[in-house]
Order: C-alpha cells, then sequence, then structure tokens
C-alpha cells in the first residue's frame, strides 16, 4: 500500500517539474517568454508614470487625491488648486 502512494506521490512530482521545466524554457528562451516580459516592464512604467507628477515628483497610490471624474491628482497640486492649506 505504501508503494503505491509512493509511487503516486513521485509521479506527480515528476510531472510537476516537467511542467515547471517547460514553462522555464517557454518563458525563458522564446519569443513569448521575451513578449511577457516586455509587457510586464511596460505595465511596471506606466504604472510608476501614473504616480509620478511632473512638479511634485512620486506618490504613493494612496496619497493621490480622487478626482469626481474618476483622475487622480498630487495632493499638493489639488491644495494649490482648490487653496487648500493645512
Amino acid at each position: 500500500m505504501v508503494t503505491i502512494i509512493l509511487e503516486g506521490a513521485l509521479f506527480i512530482a515528476l510531472c510537476a517539474v516537467a511542467v515547471a521545466l517547460l514553462a522555464y524554457g517557454v518563458l525563458g528562451f522564446t519569443p513569448l517568454g521575451r513578449w511577457v516580459r516586455q509587457t510586464a516592464n511596460r505595465r511596471r512604467i506606466e504604472r510608476r508614470a501614473a504616480l509620478t507628477c511632473p512638479t511634485h515628483g512620486y506618490h504613493g497610490e494612496r496619497d493621490l487625491v480622487r478626482l469626481p471624474g474618476g483622475g487622480r491628482m498630487c495632493p499638493q497640486c489639488y491644495a494649490e488648486v482648490h487653496d487648500v492649506h493645512e
């Protein structure tokens, strides 16, 4: 009984290793992998650019002020535009 369970566990481990090696090969050495990496890099750069005010620099996502139209604004710019003083 133990032999059958051990054989099943080893087969599952072998399948997991095979899938991991296949994914590593595809993502590491093919144009598909390059495309996935470039897409992730582009999204990270765009997210960082959306959180950077040209005047006041980078702000965390929680620090930005949500406008009624759905856009976001730097808290310093919001204070300057709406004449809010802390």
